[in-house]
């Protein structure tokens, strides 16, 4: 598409001086390292650094234009390269004139160009929006599942990884920017995909990498202290506000009832979204509501009592279902009612929907590792106080001690001395090392959490590596113990502050019982 025709369809661009403006773009770049002949480079001011400072360097690598929220401070920029000067309004570097187009929002406006660039796919598909704290991984592999077994082939775009179709694709973070989604959803337009669902974190929607989504579904899980700091958010009605964002993209909405902020949630999507507000949880008037809950140590059923629904303009007859899930807790039986809420929405039947989530399974989530042994360990990727909360007293539930191992990754907005606190209150016994200490000392760390933990007289110890932490743990197990190794969950690496290493802690908890098993 050429830049003039491009600038055309955006809501609020220009092109100042005198470039060319029958330049052919292909795609629009936030990393100058990924620039080619046809790209935008977008001069996006981060938190740390400011993509001004690159822009001569996604030229040299053949971009063709640039975008930018701040012509003046770009023009500043410009003064200082070796081959690049001003000409009143012009850009010239390499004695050629560079367009630059000039937009108010320059987030927003990656996401416009992206979007147009990619022919708007999520409009030729379902999308499905999961945001909350908690729960969304999960959710979105039920909801997976559930198209699975509806013999509908789907997308995924998420923390764990993104899937288009049957093909695995890596992720960077929970949702990336819009310059990556929009080629994604158009990969599988394009491969016959009609359904995909998304993590939505409020980051992503703060940041606008999903403006110009269309959902046909916005789900709200739950709300609860977290990402609160100086470079997320500022405080929980900031969060919540953010989160409430999904619901403007949405044509209904699905929310869970049973969260304190539901209201806020609620009041917001009946603002927002263009068809209907649905509700899901325990309470009795919800639309999709859960009852005769029995938990088991490796699952969980419930009956589900579904009212309200709407197709084709009509309501549709109040049904009940007997639902299994091979995930135990109470938090599975809202992450199911979401996940089969959001399905019904999109037409699926009841029957799919229940087989989906009866075969559902979701690394690092609540997941059972075999140890042979008259002991259990789970992994899970809790990592804030409240996920602490779920797992302990879901396996207080069938554990005879539990054995909460746990640690709080570097460089992240986590109430340390509270995690601690956590733990000491709901664990029988805790053990505290290290998780992703990034550029932080990892002594430090441990040292904080047990600040928090000390307090409550609760029994615990302190090893920093992890991989001698979960020996302990393993070495020191007492029959009918449940070990929860918390933090990692489905990450396969542990970051550290010069390097990276592999880390598998299902692969550590096999070595170490088959070290065990020799010396034995």
């Amino acid at each position: 598409m050429i830049i003039s025709e491009l600038v055309g369809r955006l809501c609020d661009a220009r092109i100042p001086g005198d470039a060319p403006q029958n330049v052919d773009i292909k795609n629009i770049e936030i990393d100058s390292r990924s620039c080619r002949a046809g790209s935008i480079f977008a001069c996006v001011k981060g938190y740390v650094l400011d993509g001004h400072d690159y822009a001569e360097k996604a030229l040299e690598r053949g971009a063709s234009a640039l975008l930018t929220d701040d012509f003046t401070h770009l023009r500043a920029k410009v003064l200082m390269w070796e081959r690049g000067f001003v000409q009143e309004d012009n850009i010239l570097w390499a004695g050629k004139l560079i367009p630059v187009i000039v937009v108010k929002n320059i987030r927003h406006a990656i996401a416009e160009i992206s979007d147009v660039l990619c022919g708007h796919p999520s409009g030729k598909m379902n999308l499905i929006g999961i945001t909350g704290t908690k729960g969304k991984t999960t959710t979105s592999y039920m909801m997976r599942s559930i198209l699975t077994a509806a013999g509908r082939e789907s997308g995924l775009i998420g923390t764990i990884c993104n899937y288009i179709g049957s093909e695995r694709v890596e992720t960077e973070r929970t949702t990336p920017e819009a310059n990556v989604i929009q080629p994604l959803l158009k990969r599988m337009v394009d491969a016959g995909i009609g359904d995909c669902v998304m993590e939505v974190s409020s980051q992503g929607l703060n940041l606008d990498r999903v403006g110009c989504c269309e959902f046909k579904v916005g789900l709200f899980t739950n709300l609860s202290r977290d990402h609160i700091g100086p470079t997320e958010h500022a405080d929980m009605d900031d969060y919540a506000a953010a989160k409430a964002k999904l619901f403007g993209l949405s044509e209904n909405a699905v929310i869970n009832a049973d969260n304190d902020w539901s209201q806020f949630m609620i009041d917001r999507a009946k603002a927002s979204v263009k068809e209907r507000v649905y509700t899901f949880g325990m309470s009795e008037n919800c639309n999709f509501r859960a009852d005769n809950v029995v938990t088991h140590q490796d699952s969980v059923e419930y009956d589900l009592h579904e009212r309200g629904l709407f197709a084709l303009g009509n309501e549709l007859p109040e049904r009940t279902v007997h639902v299994t899930v091979p995930i135990p807790g109470r938090f599975t039986v809202y992450n199911s009612l979401g996940a089969y809420g959001a399905m019904r929405i999109l037409g699926i039947e009841p029957e799919a929907c229940v087989a989906g989530l009866g075969i559902v399974a979701v690394a690092g989530k609540a997941e059972v590792v075999p140890t042979g042994r008259d002991f259990t360990i789970i992994i899970d990727y809790a990592h804030n106080p409240d996920s602490f909360i779920n797992i302990l007293t879901t396996v207080k539930e069938f554990a005879k001690r539990t054995v909460f191992l746990f640690g709080c990754g570097g460089d992240r907005n986590r109430p340390r001395a509270l995690m601690g606190e956590t733990a000491g209150k709901y664990a029988d016994f805790s053990i505290i090392t290290s998780d992703n200490p990034r550029s932080e000392d990892p002594a430090s760390i441990v040292a904080d959490l047990e600040a928090g933990i000390k307090p409550t007289g609760a029994p615990y110890i302190c090893i920093v590596d992890r991989k001698e932490a979960i020996r302990w743990a393993i070495t020191h197990a007492q029959p009918g113990d449940v070990i929860v190794l918390a933090g990692k969950g489905h990450e396969t690496y542990q970051i550290l502050k010069d390097r990276t290493i592999h880390f598998d802690e299902r692969e550590v908890v096999k070595e170490i019982l088959e070290e065990l098993r020799v010396k034995s």
